[in-house]
């Protein structure tokens, strides 16, 4: 079973905040010759990389819930200009929504086992996949989802 990673989206709103800043950023990197992956600095870098890049997501914590996901397909780990130990999480341009849960803010990111992973919206089918997110978000945070 894959690893997964789980990180705050600090300052988004919304996943559709989210998919405004990787279409940005996308077109950035187009626009430079860059490859189209989406890449996320971070300073630790995890021990455990085999198991996460074999299928592995980044789930994505927006305002107090876990909401979405992106399949991690690399690891990078960097020396900054400041000498800096980094690393570039590589990720699939595409945000899947999952079922909203809630979480705690933390610091940095934290392992995410796959059986303690929420779904995706749309392998639960009855349609919560077209519900507007905010109602989902209500939903969930009123235990109802």
């Amino acid at each position: 079973m894959p690893l997964h990673l789980l990180k705050l989206c600090v300052g988004a709103e919304s996943i559709s905040d989210l998919e405004g800043w990787i279409a940005q950023r996308m077109a950035q990197r187009r626009r430079a010759g860059e490859p189209q992956e989406q890449l996320h600095t971070t300073r630790m870098v995890p021990k455990r990389i085999e198991e996460i890049v074999a299928g592995g997501s980044l789930y994505w914590v927006i305002k107090g819930q876990i909401s979405a996901r992106q399949r991690l397909t690399d690891i990078r780990p960097f020396t900054d200009g400041e000498g800096i130990g980094r690393c570039h999480l590589v990720m699939e341009p595409v945000l899947v929504p999952v079922e909203p849960r809630p979480f705690r803010p933390f610091q940095g990111w934290r392992y995410l086992q796959a059986e303690d992973a929420p779904r995706d919206l749309a392998d639960r089918g009855s349609g919560f996949g077209e519900m507007p997110e905010e109602m989902r978000r209500e939903l969930a945070g009123l235990g109802l989802l």
